[in-house]
């Protein structure tokens, strides 16, 4: 699904994402509610960026990657952690890209996420290359999703991958 975010493009720097766990609910400017394999995710474009809401059997997990007022952590390159007995992981790179490659990507991407059925992309004013755009799927009982948040003005294309699934005990 494709949209246009009615609203001032807020995070206006790749430098200015920071990364949260746990965060309530933000006021979003378009969602996509999807029903994975018993796993309910709903991805939520924010003024300031993105934000998941995982559900499943009774646990849950919220991933917040934005430029928001008194965030305080950085967009890490990594991060394992247990969340109870599942596991998360999340990854983060910067692209830096040329006037003609960013367009290129960046319309690859939106024709990707937008005909996906689980794909949701925001296009911000200003500029046919702001966007945020995210991709959710289920594969092999983990809850997996990518993001892309694009800033045009410096060539610059933030990738996140996170994985989100029940801990696999080690073999013995």
């Amino acid at each position: 699904m494709l949209t246009t975010l009615h609203t001032t493009y807020s995070d206006t720097r790749a430098a200015d994402l920071a990364w949260t766990l746990g965060r309530e609910p933000l006021p979003a400017l378009a969602a996509l509610d999807l029903e994975l394999a018993g796993a309910k995710v709903q991805l939520r474009l924010l003024g300031a960026s993105h934000q998941v809401l995982l559900e499943e059997k009774g646990r849950t997990c919220s991933e917040t990657v934005a430029c928001l007022p008194g965030s305080s952590t950085p967009l890490p390159l990594g991060v394992a952690k247990s969340l109870g007995d599942w596991d998360y992981e999340f990854a983060a790179r910067v692209e830096t890209l040329s006037e003609g490659s960013f367009a290129g990507r960046a319309q690859e991407l939106l024709a990707l996420v937008s005909d996906h059925p689980h794909g949701l992309a925001g296009t911000f004013p200003g500029s046919p290359y702001a966007f945020t755009a995210m991709l959710a799927q289920r594969t092999e009982g983990q809850v997996r999703w990518r993001t892309w948040h694009a800033y045009p003005q410096e060539g610059q294309l933030v990738v996140t991958r996170t994985r989100v699934g029940a801990r696999v005990p080690a073999a013995v």
